[in-house]
């Protein structure tokens, strides 16, 4: 019996310390994502010098900061999500306004989520990410038959196989 002990903490310290050392463990308040190689928030990974730089527009490629700000939205990190998808310089990228509306519903603002989602529709109107995520808006808000409407439009565009109608499919299943 006291020779577990030791080998699961040598166990721990092994495969764990360096997890939280890289930023991969949790952060508790959230200061750290392990998407972007443990920067703090307000600040995003710099790939070509392999550190980590403050948030602002122009600092690194569009692309790069959008890949960044999505995976911190799928990461519950919302706010941060929004700071780093605000320097993007090309604000009409549907991609952009989608992640921007996903990370402010998630954080409780449903109608600026709302707004953002209709945003990006209006530039690329068979963009069915964008459609399923406003039908879970229109779920929070409690408008089953709008989000019944979105489901009928990703229908239309890919049929009942593809992954944002069965998401947004079981969403409204889940609702009723």
């Amino acid at each position: 019996m006291s020779r577990i002990v030791p080998v699961a903490l040598a166990f721990l310290i092994a495969v764990a310390a360096p997890a939280f050392a890289a930023g991969g463990g949790s952060s508790g308040g959230g200061s750290s994502s392990p998407t972007n190689h443990g920067c703090k928030k307000g600040q995003v990974w710099n790939a070509k010098t392999k550190k980590c730089v403050a948030t602002q527009s122009g600092i690194l490629p569009d692309e790069e900061l959008y890949q960044q700000g999505r995976a911190l939205a799928k990461e519950a990190q919302y706010d941060w999500a929004i700071q780093v998808l605000a320097t993007i310089q090309n604000q009409e990228d549907p991609r952009v306004l989608n992640y921007l509306g996903y990370s402010n519903r998630k954080a409780g603002r449903l109608e600026t989520g709302i707004t953002y989602y209709r945003q990006a529709l209006a530039i690329d109107p068979n963009f069915n990410l964008a459609r399923e995520y406003l039908g879970e808006g229109y779920i929070a808000a409690g408008r089953v038959d709008l989000a019944m409407a979105e489901l009928a439009a990703i229908e239309k565009s890919c049929g009942t196989a593809c992954e944002e109608y069965k998401d947004l499919s079981a969403a409204i299943a889940a609702a009723n």
